[in-house]
């Protein structure tokens, strides 16, 4: 294999993935160690992932390149006009696909959103690839036989299997030219990044339901020395979640914005100014003029 990728359509392969399963299974964690960046927040709680993030990776010695759709959790029913979006999301995400990658949670119970999965992902006629998540955290020996044959056992937050993983999805893409830079990683605007890593944030500190209902906006994203300049609004549902997420004098919203502010210089690679405000907008995620404002809806 040569060191320098080739687009001879005749010998390289790249295709859309789309990463689908039960929440909080691992899928967002798998596409930023398969990337190599943090392309998805990442938090113990369910249901993080609103948008598809696109996420590159080009693999010179396998003269591959993978365009990776990661997903929201699959909702068995949803509840309101945000989890029908989400769940638009993931459907539209493996009609545009190549291949589907159905990932199994090992650590949780998700018999029915696993069966639903597997079912999306068979009905599509397209290439499916099954993986076991979190094979670390097993005490004994897996039973295997309760998945699918073929189905890969890793761990993305330990990186194991996941060179076999790489050989099965190359296998799986058709040939073809590559259809991004060999150096892309994404292609979402930094603003999209920056407003999901103040909302990572915000699920990591604040506790019960406000993350739930709580999204982000990035009014004003201005490149200039020493700092970027950054404004960004947190939208919520009520007046008392507002209260919540600004804290006695201000102290939570302050920890937000700290915190917030060294991951987005982190993912930059350069200072930033982050001036972070609170807004009610009630019934934001029933609305689809919102939901599009938000880049959650097509205009």
């Amino acid at each position: 294999m040569t060191d320098t990728p080739s687009n001879d359509a005749t010998q390289t392969r790249c295709g859309y993935v789309a990463i689908i399963g039960a929440p909080n299974s691992g899928k967002s964690t798998l596409l930023n160690e398969l990337v190599g960046e943090r392309l998805s927040i990442v938090t113990p709680k369910p249901h993080t992932t609103r948008n598809r993030v696109l996420g590159i990776i080009t693999d010179p010695n396998r003269q591959t390149q993978v365009i990776f759709l990661d997903t929201p959790g699959i909702i068995d029913k949803p509840r309101y006009r945000l989890q029908e979006v989400m769940s638009d999301e993931i459907n539209r995400a493996i009609a545009d696909s190549d291949v589907v990658l159905v990932l199994f949670d090992l650590d949780r119970d998700h018999a029915v959103t696993h069966e639903l999965a597997q079912a999306l992902a068979e009905h599509s006629s397209k290439p499916v690839i099954y993986v076991l998540n979190k094979i670390d955290l097993a005490s004994e020996d897996i039973d295997m036989s309760a998945y699918p044959p073929d189905t890969i056992p890793i761990s993305a937050l330990r990186q194991l299997n996941l060179p076999m993983l790489g050989d099965a999805i190359t296998s799986a893409l058709p040939f073809g030219p590559y259809l991004y830079p060999p150096d892309s990683i994404a292609d979402q605007p930094e603003r999209f990044f920056v407003a999901e890593l103040i909302r990572e944030t915000i699920f990591d500190e604040m506790r019960m339901e406000i993350p739930y209902t709580t999204a982000v906006s990035i009014d004003e994203f201005v490149e200039r020395e020493p700092k970027n300049y950054i404004h960004a609004t947190i939208l919520v549902d009520r007046d008392s979640q507002k209260g919540i997420m600004i804290g006695k004098n201000g102290v939570q919203l302050k920890r937000i914005g700290q915190k917030s502010r060294a991951k987005i210089e982190e993912f930059l690679g350069r200072q930033a100014f982050l001036d972070l405000h609170v807004r009610v907008k009630r019934d934001w995620m029933k609305k689809d003029a919102t939901l599009r404002d938000l880049g959650y809806l097509e205009r």
